[in-house]
């Protein structure tokens, strides 16, 4: 590798006292910045023929920058006492179906409910009859009553049973919702009945309800000329017990959820303000505010043309935004660690298609700013695992991030690229992109002795056939690995479904004139993208692609849901331990 000088730092002023040697390798260890989700640096590197490092501000395209906004703390307790002494703006109360079942005289039977009831004269009975609320999942009603300490009782359905991370997810996010209707500063969450729930479990459960208190509450209204503030402060949560070990739960909760937030602002922002350069300052961001455990290195198109990754750059050839290669690197304090991890995310900050360019009803074309979901999903992660800094295992975080544009220096159909381990690829659909970027980054990765890589993208619209908005589709040929983020995935409630590598297919990737094609037939897509992927995979690594193109985005909500973050932090952590 060839010699290169390292950033000493940014400082507050945005002068940089550095110079670099002729190679184009940026390596950003120490660097002070803003704060991450409102892309307030708006910087980029450039370099005169003397090595001399100049500073200058990106020109954005329409004039559009993202508000700075400062989102107010939402702060957690854990509190045993009966809820009617509770006081303050919502007491928000989970029930289930069971919980709502009421006796000849249409009084509740559940004992906290038929508390409450009686300390509200009977009102809380007759309302729910009256709104035919029966404790099915998604009901809820907000009642301003006279009576308690609290200003509005809510009634928050659970349906048949809630036992996991998703159910008390939502028991959250229904009570951000109630919170912002009420305009609520502070709530409070309990349970009619807390029956089959292990100690540990209420553990779980407390920290999945503060985890979707805040994923609730937060609006992403950056490009908004006008945007409004929430105005939750504090969250009481009754009945799960009290002392250290919820507490640290409770933190772990905003540490994953700031992540999660950091990705979804990262994919719902535009191309035309989120370009590659942008995307390496965020994670440079997190290198700078995790100095004590991260280091960044950001590789531009010379470094990466003498890397040979010549599958990423046929990608990027097209775009007036250069390419830039993303590496974060956490190392954990402590001592050395025992397992090595590597993460990747598909980075596409645009996907136009290019020459095989997407045109017709349902191509999303006006969404694609979304294809680099994978690299804010890994991004997320990164931040969220800066917060918690696990011991005892290292992480790459890796983003070949680009866009796929049409210009005349762009890759045609027909062409042939090769990649850094020396395979070539007949491009035979300039819109498979996403897999000849992460081809490079996965030789990349295997090359830093990495003991398991996991891979995300938004990669197909066949897994959103296959598998609808909500699932996502994994692949790997290890069940060790498989069982591993399965685990995670009950943690932290995100939909996954296993689908085969089925080798046979890997005949309609096979070229006339290089190593491969990049895209098969229609049948199985998603199938032979990950066959593609796993060319470019070394035997001595434990592997699994995620394809991710259905839970991304929610339709239902026009914005990023954050999706993979908070499992792949759950597998770090596993591992860590």
């Amino acid at each position: 590798m060839a010699s290169s000088a390292i950033v000493a730092s940014l400082a507050a002023s945005l002068s940089v006292a550095s110079t670099f040697s002729s190679s184009s390798l940026l390596v950003f260890t120490k660097l002070r910045s803003a704060t991450v989700p409102g892309f307030s640096s708006r910087l980029s590197f450039s370099f005169s023929r003397r090595g001399t490092t100049r500073l200058m501000a990106h020109a954005t395209l329409g004039l559009t920058k993202p508000t700075q906004i400062d989102y107010p703390k939402i702060s957690f307790a854990a509190k045993e006492m009966d809820v009617v002494e509770w006081k303050g703006d919502i007491l928000a109360v989970g029930v289930t179906e069971k919980d709502m079942a009421k006796d000849e005289n249409s009084k509740f039977q559940n004992s906290i409910l038929k508390m409450l009831d009686a300390q509200l004269g009977g009102l809380l009975s007759e309302a729910s009859s009256e709104e035919d609320f029966t404790g099915k999942p998604g009901q809820s009603t907000v009642l301003r009553l006279p009576g308690l300490g609290s200003k509005r009782v809510g009634l928050i359905g659970l349906g048949q049973s809630a036992s996991s991370p998703a159910d008390f997810r939502g028991l959250g996010e229904s009570v951000a919702a109630a919170a912002k209707a009420a305009k609520a500063s502070n709530v409070a969450v309990a349970l009619a009945s807390t029956e089959g729930l292990s100690e540990q479990s209420k553990l779980t459960s407390a920290s999945a309800i503060a985890s979707g208190t805040v994923l609730g509450i937060h609006e992403d209204s950056r490009y908004k000329s006008e945007s409004k503030k929430p105005v939750l402060k504090s969250v009481d949560i009754i009945g799960f017990g009290t002392g250290p070990e919820i507490e640290k739960k409770l933190k772990y909760a905003e540490d994953v959820s700031s992540g999660v937030i950091l990705g979804r602002e990262l994919v719902n922002s535009p191309a035309n303000v989120l370009t590659p350069v942008v995307l390496a300052e965020e994670a440079s961001k997190i290198a700078s505010t995790y100095s004590d455990v991260f280091s960044a290195t950001i590789l531009d198109a010379e470094k990466c043309k003498e890397l040979k990754m010549g599958s990423y750059l046929g990608v990027a050839a097209a775009s007036a935004n250069p390419p830039h290669f993303i590496h974060l690197c956490y190392k954990p304090p402590g001592g050395p660690a025992k397992v090595k991890l590597g993460l990747i995310g598909k980075g596409l900050t645009f996907d136009s298609g290019g020459y095989n360019i997407k045109t017709g009803p349902g191509c999303s074309i006006e969404l694609m700013k979304f294809d680099m979901g994978g690299s804010g999903a890994v991004l997320g992660a990164a931040k969220a695992i800066g917060e918690i800094k696990p011991p005892g295992v290292e992480v790459h975080f890796i983003v070949a991030a680009c866009e796929n544009m049409i210009s005349g220096t762009g890759m045609r159909p027909g062409d042939i690229l090769t990649a850094s381990n020396g395979k070539t690829i007949e491009v035979n659909n300039t819109d498979a992109e996403g897999r000849l970027t992460l081809a490079d980054a996965l030789v990349y990765t295997c090359n830093l002795g990495v003991d398991k890589i996991i891979d995300l993208a938004t990669l197909t619209g066949a897994c959103v056939v296959a598998l609808g908005p909500s699932i996502a589709g994994v692949f790997t040929p290890s069940d060790e690995l498989a069982k591993e983020v399965f685990a995670a995935t009950e943690a932290s409630g995100e939909k996954i479904w296993r689908l085969p590598l089925e080798e046979s297919y890997w005949e309609s990737m096979k070229s006339g004139v290089a190593d491969m094609v990049n895209t098969g037939g229609r049948q199985g897509g998603s199938i032979t993208a990950a066959l593609f992927l796993k060319q470019f995979v070394s035997d001595k690594v434990q592997w699994m692609h995620i394809d991710m193109a259905g839970p991304v985005w929610s339709d239902k909500k026009h914005g990023a849901t954050g999706f993979g973050i908070s499992t792949l932090v759950e597998w770090v952590l596993k591992n860590s331990s």
